[in-house]
């Protein structure tokens, strides 16, 4: 993102950032570190995305920032919650799916290519199908389908795809690598390395791309 923004929202952002690689590196075995409680690794695990919400509330004043801002709490306290109760820490991601779905049929563009159109139905269809099909279970495709509606309306919405149409996919990506890890043993070593950066980098991309959208379209005149 850039620089300007960056250093103007520095404990915001720097602070989610910290806390992102912190719980990265405190989770590698490879590292010679003392075991984290699970308490408090719960605590910095939600703290990545967790600050991305506190800079979606400070950063932009109106209404739509604030429902982005609960988008990245209910994200944060799936993250807390996830190692320590599975079923209630996806139950706030479902809801937290919602919520941006609901946001981002709100911001759809005005005019679509077909191209655009096929990448929603593509984001919509596979993303339930390939969750089905790592780990054949009915509530992983129940979550499935909701991720899937938030990919789908995040790609089609007026935000720009190379930042939160991206960080959805990435988001998907992130959710079928956990899946695999539950459904393919093999997957766990790549699953362990690879699931929180990039869970992490599509909510980073989506909590900045649509910050800076409302503040474009508040500062225009």
């Amino acid at each position: 993102m850039p620089k300007r923004a960056l250093a103007e929202h520095r404990p915001w952002l720097l602070a989610s950032l910290t806390a992102s690689l912190a719980f990265y590196f405190v989770t590698r075995d490879w590292l010679p570190l003392a075991p984290v409680p699970e308490l408090y690794l719960a605590l910095i695990k939600g703290a990545g995305v967790g600050f991305l919400a506190v800079y979606a509330w400070v950063r932009h004043p109106e209404r739509d920032a604030k429902v982005i801002s609960l988008v990245m709490l209910l994200g944060a306290l799936g993250d807390a919650l996830l190692d320590l109760f599975f079923e209630v820490g996806a139950g706030f991601f479902l809801a937290g799916h919602f919520v941006a779905s609901v946001f981002y049929l709100q911001h759809r563009r005005k005019a679509y290519r077909r191209s655009q159109i096929g990448a929603a139905v593509a984001l919509l269809v596979a993303t339930p199908l390939i969750s089905w099909l790592l780990t054949r279970e009915p509530l992983v495709l129940l979550y499935s389908v909701g991720l899937g509606i938030m990919a789908a309306t995040a790609w089609a919405s007026r935000f720009p795809r190379y930042r939160v149409g991206i960080g959805a996919v990435l988001f998907v990506i992130s959710d079928w690598l956990i899946f695999a890890r539950m459904g393919v043993p093999a997957m766990k070593p790549v699953a362990d390395w690879l699931v929180w950066p990039i869970y992490y980098s599509g909510q980073f991309l989506i909590a900045t791309g649509v910050i800076q959208t409302l503040r474009r379209d508040r500062n225009r005149p």
